[in-house]
């Protein structure tokens, strides 16, 4: 393999890597700017005396915050099943492959 034609796979991957985490940063801002606005409503139609800290007011946060960890895991945790180790055998595995393919 050449080594532009390798500069060009780690910029791909490179570009791949920088989507998913602008994708989180996305998802994150979107995240903080609803629940603030749900905050807000939350607060203007508390009758008087009554008390903001119920289960209901914090159900979006709750679930769409797992949603939102989970996302982090992807982008910045590693995956416990198919890491970079993984990845790295596989794609020697099949460049082999292929080149054993184009001899033959």
């Amino acid at each position: 393999m050449e080594n532009k034609e390798l500069e060009e796979i780690r910029y791909k991957d490179a570009l791949k890597r920088v989507k998913k985490i602008k994708g989180f940063y996305t998802h994150l801002t979107v995240y903080v700017i609803i629940n603030i606005m749900i905050v807000i409503i939350n607060i203007q139609n508390l009758e008087i005396g009554e008390s903001y800290f119920k289960k209901e007011n914090f159900f979006t946060a709750f679930f769409w915050g797992i949603g939102l960890v989970a996302h982090a895991l992807s982008v910045f945790g590693k995956n416990l099943f198919f890491g970079s180790e993984w990845e790295e055998k596989k794609i020697q595995e099949l460049i082999e492959k292929d080149e054993k393919e184009k001899w033959e």
